[in-house]
C-alpha cells in the first residue's frame, strides 16, 4: 500500500481529533471516564472478533488468524 499523502494525513488527523472531542464531549468532559469507555469499547470489540473467528471456518481462514495478543486466553 502506498505511503499517504500529506493531506491525507493531515485529514486523518482531524478525523482523529473530532472522534477524541466527541468521545471527551459524551463522558461530560471527564477524561478519566472517556478513558474507561474506550477501554471497554476496545474490549467489546475483542470478544466480537473472537466470535467471528471462533464461528468463521479453518478453511475458508487458509489457517491464518490475527496474532494473539500475550496474556489473552480469550
Amino acid at each position: 500500500m502506498p505511503d499517504a499523502t500529506p493531506e491525507q494525513s493531515a485529514g486523518a488527523t482531524v478525523d482523529l481529533e473530532a472522534a477524541a472531542d466527541q468521545a471527551i464531549e459524551a463522558c461530560g468532559g471527564d477524561l478519566r471516564a472517556t478513558i474507561v469507555a474506550l477501554i471497554v469499547a476496545n474490549s467489546m470489540l475483542e470478544r466480537e472478533l473472537a466470535d467471528v473467528y471462533a464461528n468463521t471456518s479453518h478453511g475458508y481462514l487458509r489457517g491464518r488468524r490475527a496474532l494473539q495478543r500475550e496474556g489473552n486466553s480469550s
